[in-house]
């Protein structure tokens, strides 16, 4: 059973940073992929970024530029860098991994962009 726990949410002004950390617990077998999704009020969950085993990385739109993802096999973790971050970026952020076949979540970080 894999475990995804994140941290580093919070309460920051608009054009400020955060760093969101994921870390994963359990056993993952085989290439996966690791990413952040995004949930605002009243709207669906959407993907911000993921990045594969190999470190090919895909990002939303909105956040190219701004964002980076990135990750440490070795400790089963993903971060997102979130610079220059602004009101619309408010929202409740989940960490994702994906191996084949399968789809665990973490319970979500709120990130709130206000000044």
């Amino acid at each position: 059973q894999v475990q995804l726990v994140e941290s580093g949410g919070g309460l920051v002004q608009p054009g400020g940073s955060l760093r969101l950390s994921c870390a994963a617990s359990g056993s993952v077998f085989g290439p996966y992929r690791m990413g952040w999704y995004r949930q605002a009020p009243g709207k669906e969950r959407r993907l911000v970024a993921f990045i594969t085993n190999v470190g090919t990385t895909i990002y939303a739109d909105s956040v190219k530029g701004r964002f980076t993802i990135s990750r440490d096999n070795g400790k089963l973790t993903v971060y997102l860098q979130m610079n220059s971050l602004k009101p619309e970026d408010t929202a409740v952020y989940h960490c994702n991994l994906h191996p084949s076949g399968s789809d665990y979540w973490g319970q979500g970080t709120q990130v709130t962009v206000s000044s």
